[in-house]
């Protein structure tokens, strides 16, 4: 990660309008699936500097891995509980999760199928595993070659992978679907400019209120609707051959009742 981001990653996570609509967006997920409080084992893969394990923690006992040192405060309350190192084999946990998050993760790196294949060696039976990855390279700016991202994904092409490493999707959608205007006109003008990665800013307290009030409009009357795009994907998925999990026995209630 760029030195001048991961210095100001934290207040970005704790204050950006972006990264607070996405964990919204994340923990309703996680409560529609059906996790009891406290009972689950959960992995953050990329966690920085455990910035969301103040919330996963209802859910469970969170652990989780950062390749950054840089991003880690040694001490920080959450510490501990982050294996600094990559993704990999060098990676042995004492036991398996049941869930296990990449929050914008697999976009950094070439060959993410490794990855994800060391997610589903670590997952419990009926546990899940949950991505979200930037969406459609039409919307690529300079703030992918900032985060020195490898591609931006469709469902098709996430889906490919996902299978590839030998897991089974759940369910798919698209997400910020309103910012993909947005960010078509910021590629025009930084190409049209040669513009050069810049770190993002907190945008000023009116500006940061109204785009965290859009995105929670957007997802609270179109997020159960199949959206054909969004500047994001998130994605649910598990063993190929697992057993259905929590999430399908609550899907298939769902859609008794109705």
């Amino acid at each position: 990660m760029d030195r001048r981001y991961a210095s100001q990653y934290r207040l970005l996570y704790e204050r950006h309008w972006w990264w607070r609509a996405r964990e919204r967006v994340i923990l309703e997920l996680l409560r529609r699936c059906g996790l009891p409080r406290g009972q689950e084992t959960i992995l953050d893969v990329g966690c920085g500097d455990g910035v969301f394990f103040d919330r996963l923690s209802q859910f469970g006992k969170v652990q989780g891995v950062e390749s950054d040192p840089a991003i880690v405060d040694p001490h920080s309350r959450w510490s501990q509980a982050i294996h600094i190192g990559p993704f990999d084999d060098s990676f042995q946990p004492p036991g398996r999760y049941s869930l296990i998050l990449m929050l914008d993760v697999i976009e950094h790196v070439p060959a993410p199928e490794a990855m994800l294949r060391k997610a589903g060696e670590l997952l419990a039976p009926g546990g899940l595993i949950v991505l979200t990855v930037p969406a459609l390279k039409s919307l690529w700016t300079t703030h992918d070659d900032l985060n020195k991202h490898y591609t931006r994904y469709t469902k098709q092409s996430l889906r490919a992978v996902v299978r590839a490493a030998g897991l089974s999707e759940r369910s798919s959608r698209y997400f910020f679907a309103w910012i993909c205007p947005l960010k078509l006109l910021i590629g025009w003008k930084e190409r049209l400019l040669r513009s050069k990665p810049r770190p993002p800013r907190i945008p000023m307290a009116p500006l940061n209120r109204l785009f965290y009030g859009i995105s929670r409009l957007e997802e609270a009357a179109l997020g159960r609707l199949p959206l054909p795009l969004g500047s994001s994907l998130l994605l649910v998925a598990t063993l190929a051959d697992s057993p259905p999990g929590r999430a399908d026995r609550a899907e298939n209630l769902r859609k008794r009742r109705s």
